[in-house]
């Protein structure tokens, strides 16, 4: 029978706060599997009042969805929502630090901030091309291609899914496009979906420039000019290639990897501070991290909330146990391809393409809402981050530890 607690210990374990800096697919599921405990309070801090449905923001530049759900649908009705932006985590007095000027104090922080593409060092791209990673950034690619004649010539740079999404979405409402791969064309796709998607590619009329040579070196107003010289022209130049997150952690004084990502321990907490857990695209445990992906964020967001429930209630947390299934890509609203792959995240030969594809796409994308909403409405009942990952990383960081590369030797190397 379990120790009951003393009316000393009850009081102390009410009204916790707990921070959650970002509201996307990880700091939802988090915030939400927050609340399955009494005497939390959980507040989400967001720079929009409304949960941005981030697979879907390239049909909200083609014109076929708005990519935005209401809070009220995904997140808990007793978690709060701040609308303003974090500027500074101070870890040593327990608040952050907002825009506004107000101070959030925590007992524990939930660091979910996301991520974005980048274009470190490329010439022009701050200029003359447009991102595609957040909400406002889509709205205003909209808005051009809106202004822009259907005939004009249309670039995207980036051969990942959001760059072929776009290209495809853009190509079969009649525009001109070109992808620009950077190498080799879904170099993530095993080659015969790889095969699929080139198909399906033609069959819109797009571009495609892949193989050596093929990355972009300049943007200008009026072209994308190729390592080995070629020029395109482009009126209207979508760049989702590279990735980068906010800065936030760096800021903050916090250790992170190269990239800027907060580092943890596999049970995704913080390196610096036991009371700060990191979950989504901005998160490297062990220095470890996984790929930029919903099917990462809303796991690791159960996660985050298991790692902090289990240290407000003085268990030990689990460790870091993610599989993956594979990707699924749309390519237009008429076709698709998912792509299957060992738990280890290496696409296998099988996959599904043509309008099935695109059907389990969308089935997709309508179920990474469900999850939210499902925890919102039944805290503690999503489960798929406890299916049995690949033991491959357990074994990568063995070898790493036998080597003399811990992850507390990471963080030292990468501290800011």
């Amino acid at each position: 029978m379990p120790k009951r607690r003393t009316r000393t210990e009850e009081a102390a374990m009410e009204n916790i706060e707990i921070v959650v800096v970002g509201g996307g697919y990880a700091g939802v599921m988090a915030a939400n599997r927050l609340t399955l405990r009494e005497g939390v309070r959980v507040t989400v801090v967001n720079p929009r009042e409304t949960f941005v449905e981030r697979i879907r923001l390239h049909q909200l530049v083609g014109g076929s969805d708005d990519a935005v759900v209401a809070y009220r649908e995904v997140l808990a009705e007793g978690v709060r929502l701040v609308v303003d932006a974090v500027d500074r985590i101070d870890a040593a007095g327990r608040c952050v630090e907002l825009a506004s000027g107000l101070r959030l104090g925590y007992d524990h922080l939930v660091y979910a901030v996301g991520s974005g593409s980048t274009a470190t060092g490329v010439p022009g791209v701050d200029e003359f091309a447009r991102p595609l990673a957040t909400l406002e950034e889509a709205d205003r690619l909209r808005s051009v291609l809106l202004d822009t004649p259907r005939s004009a010539p249309v670039t995207v740079v980036g051969s990942g899914p959001l760059g072929l999404e776009t290209a495809t979405e853009l190509a079969e409402e009649g525009r001109s496009v070109t992808l620009v791969c950077g190498g080799e064309l879904g170099p993530y796709l095993h080659r015969r979906g790889r095969r699929s998607v080139a198909r399906r590619m033609a069959a819109l009329g797009v571009t495609v420039l892949d193989g050596p040579g093929s990355r972009a070196a300049e943007v200008t107003a009026d072209l994308v000019r190729l390592e080995d010289g070629r020029e395109v022209p482009s009126e209207v130049t979508v760049w989702t290639a590279g990735f980068g997150v906010p800065d936030l952690a760096a800021r903050s004084g916090l250790s992170t990897d190269a990239m800027g990502r907060l580092l943890t321990d596999e049970t995704l907490t913080s390196v610096d501070d036991p009371r700060i857990v990191a979950a989504g695209d901005c998160a490297a445990p062990s220095d470890l991290p996984l790929r930029m992906s919903c099917q990462s964020a809303i796991p690791l967001g159960a996660q985050a909330a298991d790692t902090v429930l289990g240290r407000i209630d003085g268990k030990e947390p689990a460790t870091l146990n993610q599989t993956f299934v594979g990707q699924c890509i749309s390519l237009g609203r008429a076709a698709g391809i998912v792509q299957f792959s060992r738990r280890n995240d290496v696409a296998v030969w099988l996959h599904l393409g043509g309008r099935p594809g695109a059907k389990v796409k969308e089935y997709v994308c309508v179920g990474t809402v469900k999850y939210l909403s499902g925890e919102a409405r039944k805290p503690g009942s999503y489960r798929l981050h406890k299916v049995p990952g690949t033991p491959e990383r357990k074994r990568l960081l063995r070898s790493r530890s036998e080597d003399g590369q811990t992850a507390a030797s990471a963080s030292v190397e990468h501290t800011v």
